[in-house]
């Protein structure tokens, strides 16, 4: 499946964007009138890039799409087993979640048993991603606070594996805390990345962000969908996150439009996937060796989603009736206000 001829091999050492192809336009009537350019990546477990475009071996900030490589020591160490965490509590570890209340009070129940409490998460106050949250907050007369934040459940996870290392609850997001040095060396084994292709910085929640190719992206979510060469505590800490979204694929996200809940319901959990701000997605494929990871340059969902989903149908990862009900997230046809058509999303990726 390689194909060698459309990869753009990027400067390593540069720390401007690269100029990548165009992955998707928008037409108005007969004329394009936006277009997106990004990269992608489809790799296997070895790390092999079995297909691409763009310059997937670039370093981009992967946000929020780690999440799940993020969790694995509070995993595979056995706290989470020792302080009983549930699949609910799992998931919501590597969500980003709407602060509907499924999530809130999932993570609020948690911190409440490790003794803690909404004050002791980092990731500062958000409203809710989901519109009816965000509405009943305010009509109580609430106000946004850390628990509603999208990243509470990752925070929440941090602060119960700190706990369990002996850093203080105040420094779990130190980069040089126990707690977060075990994170990093979890995210550059899983991804199989050198030293000189990673780097760090503060992402949206005050947590550590990783900075590394697309390739290794879509190599940790390979490894992660199909664990089997992994040793057999991460084995455990892998099969144990994908059968958690498997089983609640509302906490990973939300209820209502967001791309992850339906991916992993309308494939009934086979699909693994993660949403990253500023346009990076994942998605490994459970028991299939592979996985796909893709940035839109310009930060936009509109080409993201549309990519995604073409990707995953293209590879064969879903097809048929599951694609059937991802088709929505192709932004396509545009319609105005009025419900007439105006114009098409093209993916050219």
């Amino acid at each position: 499946m390689t194909t060698t001829s459309q990869h753009i091999q990027p400067a390593m050492d540069q720390t401007e964007l690269e100029d990548n192809p165009v992955l998707a336009r928008v037409w108005r009537g007969t004329a394009v009138e936006s277009q997106h350019r990004g990269a992608w990546a489809l790799t296997d477990s070895s790390g092999q890039v079995l297909d691409g475009l763009g310059h997937f071996q670039h370093p981009t900030f992967l946000r929020s799409s780690t999440k799940s490589l993020q969790a694995i020591p509070l995993l595979e160490s056995g706290v989470a087993d020792k302080l009983e965490f549930s699949d609910a509590e799992v998931a919501l570890a590597l969500a980003s979640h709407d602060a509907e209340e499924a999530h809130t009070r999932v993570v609020s129940a948690l911190l409440a048993r490790l003794g803690l409490g909404i004050e002791h998460l980092q990731c500062g106050p958000q409203p809710p991603g989901n519109v009816d949250a965000r509405f009943e907050l305010r009509a109580s007369g609430g106000v946004p606070t850390a628990v509603h934040n999208n990243c509470s459940g990752k925070h929440a996870a941090f602060l119960a594996l700190a706990q369990a290392v002996g850093d203080p609850v105040d420094h779990y997001l130190d980069p040089m805390s126990r707690t977060q040095q075990l994170v990093r060396a979890a995210v550059l084994e899983m991804t199989g990345v050198e030293e000189s292709q990673f780097s760090t910085a503060i992402d949206g929640c005050s947590a550590p962000t990783f900075r590394l190719p697309l390739s290794g992206l879509a190599t940790g979510f390979a490894r992660l969908a199909s664990p089997d060469g992994l040793s057999p505590e991460r084995r455990a800490a892998c099969e144990r996150m994908l059968a958690a979204v498997k089983r609640h694929p509302i906490l990973i996200a939300g209820s209502k439009q967001r791309i992850c809940t339906d991916i992993s319901r309308a494939t009934s959990g086979r699909l693994f996937p993660k949403v990253g701000a500023e346009a990076v997605y994942v998605v490994g494929l459970a028991g299939g060796d592979r996985a796909l990871a893709v940035k839109i340059d310009d930060g936009g969902l509109r080409a993201l989603h549309a990519v995604v989903v073409e990707l995953i149908g293209r590879f064969d990862f879903a097809k048929g009736d599951e694609l059937q009900v991802l088709e929505q997230w192709r932004g396509t046809p545009i319609r105005n206000w009025a419900e007439t058509e105006v114009g098409r999303l093209e993916v050219t990726a």
